[in-house]
């Protein structure tokens, strides 16, 4: 491809994403397609000769398009969001066009320096103690197994990395049931195993660890010998936006010096609104901290912001500083590569610099406070249906219900059919959960294009398709 023909084609994408955008109200949230029939219509061996971009584009229309689901449709109400808003996308796509490799500091010292001051703006955005510093991660899922890592190497006195596990002392780290699955993961590749992720029980409407019983863990393993290494707390679940109590937790974690990651991928980004902040309430005690800008902050996937209370020991944890990585003659620089388990990174500070300037905080405060609001509302119009039942509260703009008819016999099994139901209908996407033994249907507000008629339709469709099935 000649520039010349990338610079039309690239205004032509541009229109085509704008279009795309503006008519995703008229399209099904979810694929409405089965299980092969994409792979189906791909060639099984790739061109020996070159092709037209025209026929390379019609074939996205008509093959790829179809068996997209549509995390930017406005009527997406399940998992967490993925945002991308128009800023974010145009500053990855300027990213992309000059394609650094922002490894080291001298491989790209504008990207490096940005991300350093991007961090700083975020966590004064949330209301973070100075003491933090800052790293993006791909993930909240990669700044998790950092975390662990990082109880790994404190707990042993950082022979893990060079010793191995063998020989060494057995350790546990304590949550509750209500962490996302991205912490077994953490502790399987970090060696520590399954077998010693402590789960701990929870109460009341947050389903927060019970701290006595968090506490009585830790003494109880102490006792057999074994070491404790770090406590991961949760503040806004994936399943039900459980919330522990982080100050009560890294009181807990302190008597017995250990390590407290706070994850907050979701809810995280609620906290720019102080009215909120009371989730995650000693926060500033903990030893790292995790959020998604890519989930309710429209700064596109991926962008994962992980601050740290002390980074000489994740820098000890993760860095590895062969000659050729050394940036020689220069003094306190940094090397965010060593923040991070992979060396490479692209240059993701710029979307967030983008997006900041251009909503400011007072625009993504107004679209976070909307969605709670609706979330708040629809939540009253379901409790206020006699064959509706509400089993979590609204934790922000996230709540689970279930479809309650008198006499309906197994409901598990009626719910399962009422979501698949509703997503096979196209209007709206939800997903299911499982709390308290029992299978309910999840919503959440969070799409940055989602209006209030959004949501009131999300309303009428759930009536509408529950009435199918009595």
């Amino acid at each position: 491809m000649k520039w010349d023909e990338f610079a039309g084609w690239g205004a032509r994408i541009s229109e085509w994403a704008r279009g795309y955008h503006q008519g995703l109200r008229q399209r099904p949230v979810r694929a409405q397609v089965a299980p092969g029939e994409i792979l189906a219509q791909l060639p099984v061996a790739p061109p020996q000769s070159a092709e037209p971009m025209e026929r390379v584009f019609a074939d996205f229309e008509n093959i790829v398009l179809p068996g997209i689901t549509h995390w930017q449709h406005p009527r997406f109400f399940a998992y967490f969001p993925a945002n991308a808003t128009p800023p974010s996308m145009l500053a990855d796509y300027l990213a992309t066009v000059i394609a650094p490799q922002c490894m080291l500091w001298q491989t790209s010292p504008a990207a490096t320096e940005m991300e350093t001051r991007m961090l700083q703006w975020l966590r004064q955005s949330l209301g973070l103690a100075d003491h933090f510093e800052g790293v993006i991660q791909d993930s909240a899922s990669t700044a998790t197994l950092a975390a662990v890592l990082t109880m790994r190497e404190r707990a042993l006195g950082w022979q893990g990395n060079e010793k191995g596990l063998a020989g060494l002392d057995t350790l546990r780290i304590y949550c509750s049931a209500e962490v996302h699955t991205s912490v077994d993961r953490a502790i399987w590749i970090s060696g520590i195993g399954q077998d010693n992720l402590c789960r701990v029980p929870t109460h009341g409407p947050l389903r927060a660890m019970q701290p006595e019983a968090l506490e009585a863990a830790i003494q109880a393993d102490i006792a057999k010998g074994l070491k404790p290494a770090g406590i991961v707390a949760c503040v806004g679940g994936t399943g039900t936006g459980g919330c522990d109590d982080v100050s009560a937790v890294c009181d807990i974690a302190a008597k017995y010096g250990l390590y407290v990651h706070v994850d907050a991928a979701w809810a995280g980004a609620a906290m720019i609104c102080p009215e909120f902040r009371h989730l995650w309430q000693g926060v500033d005690k903990a030893d790292s901290v995790v959020f998604n800008p890519h989930k309710w902050l429209g700064m596109q996937f991926d962008c994962s912001a992980h601050f740290v209370k002390n980074p000489d020991d994740l820098v000890r944890t993760l860095a590895i500083k062969p000659e050729y990585l050394k940036t020689h003659g220069h003094d306190g620089i940094i090397n965010y590569s060593e923040w991070s388990v992979p060396l490479g990174r692209r240059f993701r500070a710029l979307k967030i610099w983008f997006v900041l300037r251009i909503y400011g905080l007072e625009g993504l405060q107004a679209m976070i406070r909307n969605h709670v609001a609706w979330a708040e509302e629809l939540h009253g119009l379901l409790a206020a249906e006699p064959e509706f039942e509400i089993v979590t509260a609204p934790v922000l703009s996230l709540f689970t219900f279930r479809y309650a008819p008198a006499g309906a016999g197994d409901l598990d099994a009626l719910n399962q059919r009422l979501v698949d139901a509703i997503n096979d209908d196209g209007r709206i996407y939800l997903t299911q959960t499982r709390t308290m033994g029992a299978l309910v249907l999840r919503f959440q507000a969070g799409q940055v294009d989602a209006t209030r008629e959004d949501l009131l339709l999300a309303f009428e469709v759930i009536k509408e398709i529950a009435a199918t099935l009595r």
